[in-house]
């Protein structure tokens, strides 16, 4: 009778996979944006749904982090983490759909080195988050993926650099160049939110340690 009487048991790892799942699906599409642009109506659109779907798994997850007690990490860590997590969908949603605002149906080669670099970043998250059900096990596994998300920030850092020296010295069209700055820095933003996200995996890491 007790056992019936207590909540669910809420599997956060669950959010956290799914979500990552999206991530990689937004920057998939974000890089075949990159590589067909005439499609773009189309590309931001996919984009655009990724969003929402990744938008209800945090929604989800926050709302059972209210009604559960007792949870496998930090309650702070559980919060932070798909919240970090949405923010780079959030980004890759952003820029897609300011490129589509602007009409930038011809793109800058920086744009592909974005969406690839965040592909990786990406993917290599999902890595990390789906070996967090057995965190005392995969720490080796889990280091590999945050370290490539580590190396990937520090390659789009350095993609924005090179993108906008290259926009600034290159292109004449005063108009062009504030709207492919804002998109690149959107990127690059997307890159941070990627590094955070490993940031708070490797401190449930230690904390499980």
């Amino acid at each position: 009778m007790f056992r019936r009487l207590l909540p669910k048991e809420t599997s956060f790892f669950d959010y956290f996979e799914e979500h990552s799942k999206f991530a990689m699906q937004a920057c998939r599409e974000l890089d075949l944006i990159a590589s067909n642009p005439l499609d773009l109506a189309g590309g931001v659109s996919r984009v655009k749904e990724i969003e929402h779907q990744a938008d209800e798994i945090t929604h989800s997850c926050i709302d059972a982090l209210h009604r559960t007690f007792i949870t496998p990490i930090d309650r702070s860590d559980i919060h932070r983490l798909i919240k970090k997590m949405d923010d780079i969908v959030d980004s890759v949603d952003s820029a897609s759909s300011r490129m589509l605002l602007y009409e930038l149906t011809e793109v800058r080669p920086e744009l592909k080195q974005f969406t690839e670099v965040l592909v990786r970043a990406t993917t290599a998250i999902d890595g990390a988050v789906r070996s967090l059900r057995n965190v005392n096990q995969a720490n080796e596994t889990i280091n590999k993926h945050c370290m490539e998300v580590h190396a990937a920030e520090n390659e789009g850092d350095q993609i924005l650099r090179s993108a906008l020296a290259t926009l600034f010295r290159e292109e004449k069209d005063a108009v062009l160049v504030i709207k492919w700055k804002e998109i690149f820095e959107r990127l690059e933003k997307a890159t941070d939110r990627c590094e955070d996200v490993v940031n708070i995996v490797e401190g449930v890491v230690i904390e499980a340690s």
